[in-house]
C-alpha cells in the first residue's frame, strides 16, 4: 500500500484529530493585551521590537519631532549607509550591472573599486556549476510543482557534497554562501524546465550557464529556449535583484537566518530555513498575488475608468472579489507608510520597459490602482501610518513583461536575497551572540492527572 493510499484512508480520522488540535490551541485574544505580548514582534502601532543591531542596512519611514512625537515620511533604504537611490543612479548612469556590486557592498561594507569588483565577479562566476549528475539525480528524479521546494531540498542535498559542510568559520561560510548564490539560479531555472516538461508536457531544454554574463543576464540566458534578451530586459532584472537584495535584519526570512545562525548550525540548514520562510505567501509570494489580482480585475471591470476600478477595489475589501481575503495586494508595508523607495525606483523603470513592450495601457492601469487604493483602504480602515504601494506591486508586472513564469517569481527573490542572508549570517557569527530564544508566557490552566479508566 503506497503512502497516498494510506493518507486517503486516514483522511477522516486526521480531520477529526486536526479539529481537536486546533480547538485545544486557541488562546483568548484578550490575554495578548493583558500580558502586553508583542505579537509578531511588533507593537500595537506596527513598530518592530528591537532584538538586535546591524550595520548591513537601514530602513527609515518616520521622524520624531521636538516633542517626541513620531511622524511618517517618505521611505528611505540604505545599504551599508549608502542610499539605495544613489546606488541605483550610480550603476545605471555608468551603464553597469549592479547586483554583484551591491552584494560586495553588503558583505564587505564598502563599494568595490574596478579591480576588486572584477575579482569578486570572477569568484561568483566560477561557482556557476552543480555537482556531476546533480540535475539528473536530484532535480529530475522527483519533479516538484513548486520551485521553492526544489531550492530548499537541493540546498539541503548540497550539504552532502561539501567536505566542510559543518565548518562555520567565516572563510568557509563565505565560500559556501557565494557558491550557493551562484548555484541558486541554475537550480531554480532547471527545476522550472523539469517541472514544465514532466507536468505540462513542455520541451525540456537545459542550457549551460555562461561564465561571462552578469547574474541577471545568465538567468535570462538559461531560462529562454533561444537564450535571447534585450539590454533593457537584463537591466530591469538586475535592478530587481538589487532592490530585493537586502531589507534590514527584521524581515521574516533574514531573521530566520539570524535565528538559525545563532544556534551554530551549518550554512545549508540556515539557507534552507530562510528559503522556507520566503516561500510563505505573506513574505515572498506577494507579487504573484498582485499579478493574479490584476488578472481578476481586468476580467471583472467593464473599462479602466476610475469608477470601475474603485468599485472593484471596494469589493475586494468587502471580501466579495478575488480571493475573498479582503486584501489589496501590493499595497501597504510593515515599515513603510508614505512610500516604499524600492517601488518608487521600480515604477520608473517599469514604465520604460512597458514602452518597449507596447504595454503602456497596462502600466497606466497599475498607476491608477496605486493612486486609488490608499483612498479606498482609508474609507474602511483606520490607517495609523499611511499606506502606499510596496515593491511587490510593480515587481510582478516587471517579471510578466520579462516573460518570467510565475513559478520563478519567489525564487528570483531568493536569488537576490542570498546577498542579505549571507551578510547577516556572517554578522551573527562574527559577533558571537547568544542563541536567540524569545520568551512565551504560559497561560494554560492547571489540571490534575487522571487515570485512563477515569477519562471521558
Amino acid at each position: 500500500m503506497d503512502f497516498s493510499t494510506i493518507t486517503n484512508k486516514l483522511e477522516g480520522e486526521i480531520a477529526n484529530l486536526a479539529e481537536m488540535a486546533r480547538a485545544s490551541t486557541i488562546i483568548d485574544p484578550s490575554l495578548y493585551d493583558k500580558y502586553d505580548v508583542k505579537r509578531g514582534l511588533r507593537d500595537i502601532n506596527g513598530k518592530g521590537v528591537l532584538v538586535g543591531l546591524t550595520e548591513i542596512s537601514e530602513i527609515n519611514s518616520s521622524y520624531t519631532d521636538e516633542n517626541g512625537v513620531s511622524h511618517p515620511k517618505e521611505g528611505e533604504l540604505y545599504y551599508r549607509g549608502i542610499s539605495i537611490n544613489d546606488i541605483v543612479n550610480g550603476f545605471v548612469e555608468e551603464e553597469r550591472f549592479g547586483f554583484e556590486e551591491v552584494m560586495y557592498l553588503l558583505l564587505f561594507g564598502k563599494l568595490p573599486n574596478s579591480s576588486e569588483l572584477s575579482s569578486f565577479i570572477k569568484i561568483l562566476r566560477s561557482f556557476r556549476t552543480l555537482p556531476p549528475n546533480f540535475v539528473r539525480d536530484i532535480i529530475m528524479k522527483k519533479p516538484s510543482i513548486d520551485m521553492m521546494n526544489v531550492l530548499a531540498r537541493s540546498v539541503l542535498t548540497l550539504y552532502a557534497y561539501d567536505d566542510k559542510a559543518d565548518d562555520i568559520t567565516i572563510p568557509n561560510v563565505l565560500r559556501q554562501c557565494l557558491q550557493l548564490t551562484a548555484q541558486l539560479p541554475l537550480i531554480s531555472v532547471y527545476g522550472y524546465h523539469v517541472y514544465r516538461h514532466y507536468h505540462t508536457g513542455g520541451s525540456l531544454i537545459l542550457h549551460n550557464s555562461d561564465q561571462y554574463m552578469s547574474t541577471a543576464e545568465n538567468i535570462l540566458h538559461i531560462l529562454r529556449p533561444n537564450s535571447k534578451f534585450t539590454a533593457l530586459e537584463a537591466k530591469l532584472l538586475d535592478l530587481c535583484l538589487v532592490l530585493h537584495a537586502e531589507h534590514g535584519g527584521g524581515n521574516n526570512s533574514t531573521f530566520t537566518a539570524h535565528v538559525l545562525s545563532s544556534s551554530g548550525t551549518d550554512t545549508y540548514s540556515t539557507i534552507a530555513a530562510a528559503l522556507g520562510s520566503l516561500k510563505g505567501p505573506r513574505h515572498g509570494g506577494a507579487n504573484v498575488k498582485v499579478i493574479k489580482m490584476f488578472d481578476d480585475l481586468k476580467s471583472s471591470v467593464k473599462d479602466y475608468s476610475d469608477g470601475e476600478i474603485v468599485g472593484y477595489l471596494r469589493k475586494i475589501l468587502r471580501k466579495e472579489a478575488f480571493d475573498g481575503k479582503g486584501l489589496i495586494y501590493g499595497m501597504g508595508h510593515a515599515v513603510y507608510s508614505i512610500s516604499d523607495p524600492r517601488a518608487e525606483i521600480l515604477r520608473e523603470f517599469a514604465g520604460q520597459l512597458a514602452a518597449e513592450k507596447g504595454l503602456q495601457e497596462e502600466f497606466e492601469l497599475y498607476r491608477k490602482v496605486e493612486r486609488l487604493a490608499p483612498e479606498i483602504i482609508a474609507e474602511k480602515s483606520r490607517i495609523y501610518k499611511g499606506v502606499s504601494a510596496n515593491v511587490d506591486f510593480y515587481s510582478g508586472f516587471v517579471y510578466t513583461m520579462l516573460g518570467l513564469p510565475v513559478e520563478l517569481y519567489t525564487p528570483i527573490f531568493a536569488i537576490s536575497r542570498m546577498a542579505g542572508w549571507t551578510a547577516h549570517r556572517i554578522e551573527e557569527l562574527s559577533n558571537n551572540g547568544k542563541i536567540i530564544r524569545p520568551a512565551y508566557k504560559a497561560v494554560a490552566a492547571r489540571q490534575p492527572y487522571k487515570k485512563i479508566t477515569e477519562r471521558e
